[in-house]
């Protein structure tokens, strides 16, 4: 069952209602363009569509009105059915290949699923970003799971977001980095209106986190509370690290804890320490995987998936990422990250978020261009002369631009081939 909807009760309803029916839910955001939604409709119809109308007439629909839907039908018991897995994601938009990932083993899920996480039974679970996004979805089912008092935020905004961790002094919370960024501008103006001490375990994943995003967060909360985890939805394999650990090895994602993961080079042979390559991963051995692909596949090397990430290992075994292959673009022939240019910016105290992509030039092959949403008056020369004294000249953008637009979704994730296709777009219209 395909749902549609924004972070409600109605949301919890249906999704519930799938794992009652045997059913497997399937969330989708609420904002998707009608062309992305009937292209992963096509890859496994569904038989109900919630929320909304299938813009291809091929599903039938529910309103939005779950719980009004659900007052006409009995109360009875139903019979005990289990779904097939518990939850099917929606992933690759980034790269413009929809997928979907049928994840997990089947919906009996143990209670104990956020242990691994640090979550306690009756934690204040406070969830930020959208359900539809694995990051949301999973927060949900530990919080249910484990019986905590859950704050669901329909949409996330800073001062509400402060306001509500203040007020059911949430425990227990995970969240993406661009969250993290767009919070610290309010909490600094007026640090005295927000208590911020019952968080007891404050995640962060889905996106790489600029570092100077990271020790803010860690100056605030104390590197006892701030943990990050890494890993795709299909759990092959996860790292965390703490803050008391990236304290000690700055920029990394952490030490695997499940899985298996290694880094490989374009010939395939293992990357040594502080080599950068491609990131590798699989199940622990003897462990049968537990996600399917429907769509595009991730890239397999024998029997390793990968993510499309790039990074290395260090002599500890700590890793640290440098892009996805997808993002990086190269001037001159040499590569550029556009994490790297981002995660400089982030230093700046106006800087909300950014966004760098590679823009054909006829001399270097591509240069950087920057997308710049900010909280106050700023110029392209103050980006130029801010990032050019943290990063090399080669990765100095040649051309900036402001929004007043987030340039992120509120699960952290950008889609920088669109955003690419549209500058270059915009640039051929003002020219012709």
């Amino acid at each position: 069952m395909t749902i549609v909807l924004p972070n409600s009760l109605d949301w919890v309803y249906a999704v519930l209602a799938c794992w009652k029916l045997g059913a497997v839910p399937q969330p989708l955001s609420a904002r998707m363009p009608d062309t992305e939604l009937a292209a992963l409709l096509e890859l496994r119809p569904p038989a109900l569509l919630v929320g909304r109308a299938d813009p291809t007439g091929d599903t039938p629909s529910a309103g939005a009105a779950v719980a009004e839907i659900a007052a006409g039908f009995s109360d009875d018991p139903l019979p005990e059915a289990v779904s097939p897995v518990w939850k099917s994601m929606a992933s690759g938009g980034s790269t413009g290949r929809p997928k979907l990932i049928e994840a997990g083993n089947d919906s009996r899920v143990p209670p104990t699923i956020g242990a691994p996480l640090g979550a306690e039974p009756g934690d204040v679970n406070l969830v930020s970003v959208p359900l539809s996004h694995n990051t949301g979805f999973t927060t949900f089912a530990i919080g249910l799971l484990q019986g905590h008092h859950l704050v669901l935020m329909p949409r996330f905004e800073p001062q509400e977001f402060l306001r509500l961790v203040t007020e059911y002094r949430v425990t227990f919370l995970a969240t993406v980095p661009t969250i993290m960024q767009r919070l610290l501008p309010v909490h600094r103006a007026d640090p005295d209106a927000y208590d911020l001490s019952s968080i007891r375990r404050f995640w962060h994943l889905a996106a790489p986190c600029p570092p100077a995003v990271k020790q803010a967060w860690i100056d605030l909360l104390g590197p006892d509370v701030v943990w990050e985890l890494y890993g795709g939805t299909e759990l092959q394999a996860l790292t965390f690290i703490s803050g008391a650990q990236w304290l000690s090895h700055p920029g990394s994602v952490g030490v695997v804890v499940s899985g298996e993961m290694k880094v490989f080079d374009d010939d395939g042979k293992e990357c040594p320490p502080g080599v950068p390559g491609e990131i590798y991963m699989r199940p622990a051995p003897g462990s049968r995987p537990t996600y399917r692909y429907i769509g595009s596949t991730a890239k397999n090397r024998d029997g390793w998936d990968s993510l499309g990430d790039l990074g290395y290992f260090d002599a500890d075994g700590f890793l640290y990422l440098n892009d996805r292959r997808v993002d990086m673009f190269t001037v001159g022939g040499r590569n550029v990250y556009p994490a790297e240019i981002e995660s400089a910016l982030a230093e700046h105290p106006h800087v909300l978020s950014s966004l760098a992509v590679g823009l054909p030039d006829d001399d270097l092959g591509q240069v950087p261009h920057v997308i710049v949403q900010s909280a106050a008056d700023m110029s392209e020369d103050t980006v130029r002369e801010f990032l050019a004294a943290r990063i090399a000249a080669h990765k100095l953008p040649r051309s900036v631009e402001f929004t007043a637009r987030p340039l992120r979704d509120d699960a952290g994730k950008a889609r920088r081939s669109a955003v690419r296709d549209e500058v270059i777009a915009r640039r051929a219209a003002q020219s012709g």
